[in-house]
């Protein structure tokens, strides 16, 4: 680059000037090259890639980035820090594709929605950030809330607020009378109320501007309700909500804009129209048929399953009756038991898998006993373990997380124990690296 600069041509003192320049770059160029690293050594380290698990491993980190991977335990130069997980299981930030960051489940949610105002829900949406990483998930996709979840985003990616790394959907676009309506069930006036209807479409016109209202807000991502749903104040649980013109017209502004599609969906009508529309991820699909397994796996639809929130609020409408109200419960019973049987067809038929729990419709930090569910249906924990990383990131359209490989982001977990013997210790997270930060080290 200094081949430009003819020094004979110049004065002196121009000559020094130069000439300190080109020194103090080379200065910055040598200390870059050689400044402090953290080894971490891993007594034992998950290849989500190849589904290995490798013996006494050192993974090179400088700055936020894996700088090298070496077999044994690799002797640190001076001004290197190494941390010691000898005792532990290493693997990549894990990564939850479907959580809701804003709320969790309680018998008050409904009145939650009334009388909470968006300080209220940032504060809370900062607790539930904090919890999630520190669970070993070090990257999310938020696929649905009032917005904040923007402002969260913005907050950690400035430091300001503790949290894992994350992909924003901002709100959920629906239909009239939809699962992500929010007036659904309120007092005729309160329906009217324009605040309460900016994400409900209906029209190809309507579907294509709040895709551009999203994009302008922010948002990484479209989330659209293409059936019905269970938490939500609607008889049916599983029709179609959307035509599938509407949907292509959302599927082909989103990518105008560089965003991508997921679409929950829980009803056959409703997924198979999302799914021939281009949507890039089915949320739930609990009644998913051979049918439309073919049809994903011939378009590379992924499956986000969520098998922990199907289970948790079939369990909390059956044991407390009064947890929900009757037309939630009736659906909860209906609809959350299937889940996980329709998870063991898509896997076995060779639908793509990614990780995702819907965090927020049970408590946060709970994420790793979807691991334990997709294993009982008959995932190997190694497969399990690679849809919350490599067909995560995949999911999300970021090349540079998902795995431990040289040049990819420092996102790194430890858990006590081997997954492989036992998936419970999933939830033994001992370590947590983002970004080459440390934020747990027990």
């Amino acid at each position: 680059m200094f081949e430009q600069f003819n020094l004979l041509n110049l004065t002196a003192s121009t000559k020094q000037i130069v000439m300190k320049k080109m020194l103090l770059f080379a200065l910055l160029f040598y200390q870059a090259a050689n400044a402090q690293k953290t080894i971490i050594y891993c007594g034992k380290l998950i290849d989500v890639k190849n589904l290995s698990v490798q013996q006494g491993m050192s993974v090179i980190i400088q700055s936020d980035t894996v700088a090298d991977i070496q077999k044994g335990y690799v002797a640190p130069a001076s001004g290197d820090k190494v941390i010691d997980l000898k005792k532990y299981t290493v693997m990549p930030g894990l990564i939850d594709a479907h959580v809701h960051l804003e709320s969790q489940t309680s018998p008050d949610a409904m009145l939650k929605r009334l009388t909470q105002n968006p300080a209220d829900i940032a504060f809370q949406a900062a607790v539930y950030a904090k919890t999630t990483l520190m669970a070993g998930f070090t990257t999310v996709r938020d696929v649905g809330g009032s917005g904040v979840n923007i402002s969260l985003r913005n907050a950690i990616n400035k430091g300001e607020v503790i949290g894992p790394r994350i992909f924003t959907a901002g709100s959920i676009i629906s239909t009239t009378g939809g699962h992500g309506d929010p007036t659904n069930g309120l007092r005729e006036d309160l329906m009217m109320l324009p605040q309460l209807n900016e994400n409900v479409v209906n029209g190809d016109d309507e579907c294509r501007k709040a895709v551009r209202q999203h994009y302008k807000d922010g948002a990484d991502l479209i989330k659209i309700t293409a059936t019905g749903g269970v938490l939500s104040l609607e008889k049916d649980g599983a029709g179609a909500q959307f035509t599938e013109d509407e949907i292509k017209t959302i599927v082909e502004t989103a990518k105008d804009y560089g965003m991508r599609v997921a679409a929950h969906a829980h009803g056959p009508e409703g997924m198979k129209r999302a799914v021939l529309a281009g949507v890039t991820s089915i949320e739930h699909g609990t009644y998913m048929t051979p049918e439309i397994m073919e049809l994903m796996k011939e378009r590379g639809t992924y499956l986000v399953p969520t098998i922990i929130a199907g289970k948790s609020v079939a369990d909390s409408a059956a044991k407390m009756p009064g947890y929900f109200p009757p037309i939630i419960r009736a659906k909860a019973l209906q609809i959350g038991s299937v889940i996980q049987g329709t998870f063991a067809k898509a896997y076995k038929a060779g639908v793509k898998i990614a990780f995702g729990t819907d965090a927020g419709v049970y408590n946060h930090g709970k994420n790793w006993m979807e691991f334990g569910y997709m294993h009982e249906a008959g995932m190997p924990v190694l497969e399990c373990i690679k849809a919350a990383t490599v067909n995560a990131a995949d999911l999300i359209g970021d090349t540079k997380i998902g795995s431990l490989e040289k040049g990819k982001m420092a996102d790194v977990v430890a858990v006590d124990g081997d997954p492989v013997q036992d998936v419970k210790v999933m939830g033994k997270v001992v370590f947590v690296m983002k970004a080459g930060k440390v934020y747990k080290s027990e």
